[in-house]
């Protein structure tokens, strides 16, 4: 398994971009400032940007591993990456709708949650989100402390 920071067209993973965040023009918001990194093991499997917010604050904007790969540790490999590549990182936060299955992948990676924006999801995409069959309205915003 490696893992390795993307210094090309990010939108060379658009696909993978899309399993986190399907609506192409959120992801144009954070793309370009964003760090993109792949995880390769025989082959491009998972994927994760994350933007410097300030001083020792980073969040993770967007963090998605192929369906067939998925409950196998990618995602988890890529989160305790990013702790070990962003050395001055003292706070990471990341926004997820409000789905059961989600919010216990980010508890099990350390993550306690922190805040919520309400109706995030129905006032900036252009068609209802859902998740696990559940429509996603409030943005839940989580936390992970060094």
């Amino acid at each position: 398994m490696n893992i390795k920071k993307v210094m090309g067209d990010k939108k060379e993973y658009i696909s993978l971009l899309l399993l986190a965040d399907e609506q192409e023009n959120m992801i144009d918001k954070y793309l370009e400032n964003g760090e993109m990194f792949v995880l390769d093991d025989d082959g491009i499997k998972a994927e994760c940007v994350v933007t410097k917010e300030a001083e020792g604050i980073y969040e993770l904007k967007n963090i998605a591993v192929l369906p067939d790969y998925q409950r196998r540790g990618y995602g988890k490999s890529l989160i305790e990456f990013l702790f070990a590549h962003y050395s001055d990182c003292n706070v990471m936060f990341v926004g997820t709708g409000d789905c059961h299955s989600t919010l216990s992948f980010y508890n099990i990676c350390g993550f306690t949650e922190s805040h919520r924006i309400k109706n995030f999801f129905t006032d900036n995409y252009d068609h209802p989100m859902f998740e696990d069959g559940i429509q996603l309205v409030d943005m839940v915003y989580l936390k992970r402390e060094r």
